[in-house]
């Protein structure tokens, strides 16, 4: 694959008229808005609201990587419809946060083979059940352990990795080989505040360690995509980012414990408003990630 294709963009925004020989597709451009762009010549990134959604466009079929919800992904098939991609193969969950299964749902009678870790299944499942939405759900079909390996067609083999507990103790890394793209899910909020998923088996320091082994595990022209980021920046990135993201990690769980030694107690540490030495990660909710480091250092959640 040409890294020359990286460039490639198709980008439709609010009142975009990409596809004006379809009005009311075009009408529906009008009030909702997103952005598609090829990342390689088959493999395409679609933002609107939630987590990042990847598709690749495989000889017998698409497949789909995370959901958002169930109106944007509306959008998406309506988008790929139009574009002649008629046909679903298989649909991965990096994990079962709302705003990366919501979505699934709109491929019940599109796709056979629903793809997660096995603990993604286990929390999408208690999660629904919790907020008696099961009926509104489509949950994984198939589920794996450690790794999983799939030939989607002659151009190109999926790959799913699971390196630890992270974002929670199911977040599954999606690896497109041939185009050298990874998905890390919400292992990677690039400059953003986390959401530290405590009550799915989150783990900082353990995520810490996971992000040495997804940088450690491709190529260095790897392209990497984010669950989230901040308005400044890119949900796409390099290894850079997996390492910066890493050292926030090390910093927020270091500020903790250092004031958790210095006797400060857990309202005086919510008080924080920055990290020590990392004026990168911005934006709202850093109260999440400092709740999640003082459970995991005093009470070892």
């Amino acid at each position: 694959m040409k890294r020359s294709d990286f460039i490639k963009t198709i980008t439709l925004f609010t009142g975009c008229t990409v596809i004006n020989q379809n009005k009311n597709f075009s009408n529906a451009l009008l009030s909702v808005g997103y952005n598609v762009k090829m990342l390689t010549s088959t493999i395409g990134m679609f933002t609107e609201k939630g987590g990042t959604v990847l598709f690749y466009l495989g000889k017998k079929g698409v497949t789909i990587v995370d959901t958002q919800f169930a109106d944007t992904m509306t959008n998406l098939i309506a988008y790929l419809k139009e574009k002649g991609f008629t046909k679903f193969q298989y649909l991965i969950n990096t994990h079962h946060h709302g705003d990366h299964t919501g979505g699934n749902i709109a491929f019940k009678d599109l796709v056979k083979t629903v793809v997660g870790h096995k603990n993604c299944l286990i929390n999408h499942k208690a999660n629904a059940e919790k907020n008696k939405t099961v009926e509104k759900q489509l949950f994984a079909t198939k589920t794996f352990e450690t790794s999983w390996k799939k030939k989607l067609d002659k151009n190109e083999t999926l790959k799913l990795h699971y390196f630890g507990a992270g974002h929670t103790n199911g977040d599954a890394i999606v690896e497109f080989v041939k185009n050298k793209v990874v998905h890390c899910g919400d292992l990677m909020f690039n400059r953003r505040f986390p959401f530290i998923d405590k009550t799915t088996g989150a783990n900082i320091k353990s995520w810490i360690n996971v992000l040495q082994q997804i940088h450690d595990s491709f190529d260095e022209d790897t392209i990497y995509v984010f669950g989230h980021a901040h308005e400044k920046h890119s949900v796409m990135g390099t290894k850079a980012d997996l390492l910066a993201f890493k050292t926030y990690l090390t910093q927020l769980y270091n500020e903790v414990d250092n004031a958790i030694k210095a006797g400060k107690t857990k309202e005086e540490i919510l008080k924080i408003k920055t990290i020590t030495g990392n004026t990168e990660w911005i934006g709202d909710g850093i109260e999440r990630s400092l709740t999640a480091a003082y459970l995991e250092i005093v009470e070892g959640k």
